[in-house]
């Protein structure tokens, strides 16, 4: 980790926070993350028909990641030579690419429009806004059940929508985020198990568990520390205890860790049987002893946690940039 990356982080994470994704700038440009998914397409298209055998597909959903990661890093070196070359403009523009990685305040916005469509519009107003950052069926959901979803989203999402992108710009610089944020797009355009992508999805959906596994465990932490900051020693502790004993119970090897974190600061169950695209998924409540109905008020302390989890992301950082500067 060098001054300039975690200067630059530090940086980033503080505008992300403030600015967040004008909707008026992508409105005219295409955010890279929609260039990145033209790309997965564009292999897709040609690498992944349906005529094809599963083992041919499998082995097409790998040369594509592969090529998709080293096309991203690529991307990313060049800009990163460009960029320290400029100097102090070079500075502000990779400051400028790296915020827009990140998901700090859209994410808080999304899952707090929740609570105020619970409030202002009842349920239907509830379901409209949180089919927007879940993937399961709105209408199945009654009034704790779209609450818990929120709070689900919230959780995974701070994980590898904001500590992952980080954790990867901290060790690997522009190369390290494009390829993470490459290969995050890829698993949530071709990594669910449908048949279509079983196979050629399956090296995608399987590097993503591992870029995530150390920012899983980190946004736990992070999590924890924020319940402490804002509801004392007490929640932390909850928090902890829950994540060791119920991150497990999750079908992903990592949002179990984040979302058990979020339950325990809560002392809310979450998970738990729920319907995608009209099939039922069974899995047991994390923190099973927690309260069984969520509330809209549930969403908003979970938003000041998030929030707090953001900021005690960025402290971090800072305290990684002084300890570099005195070395």
């Amino acid at each position: 980790m060098t001054v300039w990356i975690l200067a630059v982080l530090v940086g980033a994470l503080v505008l992300d926070r403030i600015v967040g994704d004008p909707p008026a700038l992508w409105a005219r440009l295409p955010h890279p993350v929609v260039l990145f998914g033209h790309g997965i397409a564009f292999f897709d298209r040609r690498l992944n028909r349906e005529t094809l055998a599963p083992a041919t597909r499998r082995r097409n959903g790998v040369v594509s990641i592969v090529l998709l990661l080293a096309l991203a890093v690529a991307v990313g070196l060049v800009l990163s030579d460009l960029f320290r070359a400029l100097g102090l403009v070079g500075f502000v523009l990779e400051l400028l690419v790296v915020a827009v990685f990140l998901a700090q305040k859209s994410l808080g916005d999304h899952v707090a429009a929740v609570a105020v469509g619970l409030r202002t519009d009842g349920l239907d107003g509830g379901r409209r806004a949180v089919a927007l950052i879940v993937g399961r069926d709105p209408q199945a959901l009654d009034e704790p059940g779209v609450c818990r979803a929120a709070i689900e989203s919230l959780a995974e999402n701070f994980a590898d929508g904001v500590v992952a992108p980080a954790f990867w710009y901290a060790l690997g610089g522009l190369p390290g985020i494009f390829a993470y944020k490459m290969l995050n797009t890829a698993d949530s355009m071709i990594g669910h198990k449908s048949v279509k992508y079983l196979d050629f999805g399956w090296a995608s959906a399987r590097l993503d568990d591992l870029a995530n596994w150390p920012a899983a465990r980190l946004s736990s932490l992070l999590v924890a520390a924020a319940a402490w900051a804002l509801q004392g020693s007490q929640a932390a502790r909850q928090s902890l205890s829950v994540t060791l004993r119920d991150s497990g119970l999750h079908r992903s090897p990592n949002s179990g860790w984040p979302e058990a974190a979020m339950a325990g600061a809560l002392d809310i169950q979450l998970t738990g049987p729920r319907i995608y695209g009209g099939e039922r998924v069974s899995e047991p409540m994390i923190n099973g002893s927690g309260r069984p109905v969520a509330t809209a008020r549930d969403i908003e302390t979970a938003v000041g946690l998030f929030y707090a989890s953001c900021t005690a992301l960025t402290v971090l950082a800072a305290l990684l940039l002084a300890a570099a500067l005195i070395v």
